[in-house]
């Protein structure tokens, strides 16, 4: 994958669901400038460095950068399900969790063997998907469900 700018000039933006209704009543029947994917995801956490630190030893997920000199976690193209959920879903893992993560992986066998090896308690889904094969897992600190 090459990579036309480093990523301390790459433009991103945040958008809370609010100002996207805003944006999408103002351009009724007009073309919009689309985002090319997602520059960060931010949660609240009790410990962010503990947290930070299990995504990056289990999942080779890298936490913002301390300074200008350090890039953040680089991901390879592809796919990215941006999907809203019903409050009420029984889909996540309880009713606190607010969000779920979906990493792609290049091979997921191998990555719940890894994750085993450590400890951790992986859920494979013995269904293949049009879109994939899933595995679940829970972080240590929200146990959140990340998939």
């Amino acid at each position: 994958m090459h990579c036309l700018a480093p990523w301390a000039s790459d433009q991103m933006i945040g958008v809370t669901s609010r100002s996207a209704l805003d944006l999408h009543d103002r351009q009724k029947g007009t073309s919009v400038e689309k985002v090319t994917g997602l520059g960060g995801v931010f949660w609240r956490a009790d410990n962010p460095e503990q947290l930070a630190e299990w995504y990056r030893n289990r999942l080779g997920v890298e936490g913002a950068p301390s300074d200008d000199s350090n890039a953040p976690w680089h991901q390879e193209a592809g796919f990215t399900v941006f999907a809203p959920f019903k409050r009420d879903t029984t889909y996540f893992a309880n009713e606190q969790q607010q969000v779920m993560f979906n990493f792609r992986v290049r091979d997921l066998d191998v990555m719940v063997a890894q994750l085993r090896a450590v400890g951790e308690q992986v859920t494979t889904d013995p269904e293949s998907y049009p879109h994939g094969r899933f595995a679940r897992l829970y972080d240590p600190v929200l146990r959140s469900r990340v998939r």
